[in-house]
């Protein structure tokens, strides 16, 4: 005799289809690369990704955060940290894969939107400090403390301070809207962070 089942419940709306997520992200970004960041809207997203502005809403407070949901995507997937034990061949990867998405269309010109709006955002600056920076930081930090396990950097190293005079200078020029550094200089920036820190 077969159990009776009880009736499926309600739908979870927290519950984020991932083609419907996947679609909203390269929509944006898509847009973003057409129109500049401050031409897209979360109305023009829905349009483009063939669903309702309500969704959208459901699963993110405003179009800073949509954005940010996809340079995170894209920071994830093309600066990735590697261990080969060669510490500054494995930076030179990371920070050259970062220089190049900030160059680049949509991922460049979004980023740069997101950062100008956390400056009147609280809560877009808090998601893109939880989301992005705190963690791609940490994992820095974690690269380097497996130099320094390894023996490629002292046991006393500042390994904070050494992640921050890395990334100090990419972003300086980024967010001045200057050159950003060749893989060449990027080389020669990390050479110099890791003869003071080894110092």
């Amino acid at each position: 005799m077969a159990t009776p089942t009880s009736p499926p419940g309600p739908p979870n709306p927290q519950r984020r289809s991932e083609k419907s997520r996947q679609a909203i992200l390269i929509a944006a970004l898509e847009l973003c690369a057409e129109k500049g960041y401050g031409g897209v809207t979360v109305e023009a997203i829905a349009a483009s990704a063939g669903v309702s502005k309500k969704t959208i809403y459901r699963w993110w407070p405003s179009k800073g955060a949509v954005m940010l949901e996809a340079v995170t995507d894209g920071v994830e997937g093309g600066t990735p940290f590697v261990d080969t034990g060669d510490l500054a061949a494995d930076l030179r990867t990371h920070m050259t894969g970062l220089a190049v998405l900030f160059a680049t269309a949509p991922y460049g010109p979004a980023y740069a939107g997101i950062l100008s709006e956390v400056l009147h955002d609280d809560a877009l600056a808090r998601t893109l400090n939880e989301q992005l920076i705190s963690q791609r930081f940490a994992a820095a930090k974690d690269r380097l403390r497996s130099a320094q396990i390894q023996g490629e950097l002292p046991e006393d190293a500042d390994l904070e301070l050494a992640a921050e005079m890395l990334y100090g200078p990419l972003y300086y020029r980024y967010v001045l809207r200057q050159t950003l550094h060749s893989p060449v200089r990027i080389g020669e920036l990390i050479d110099h962070v890791l003869r003071a820190v080894r110092k």
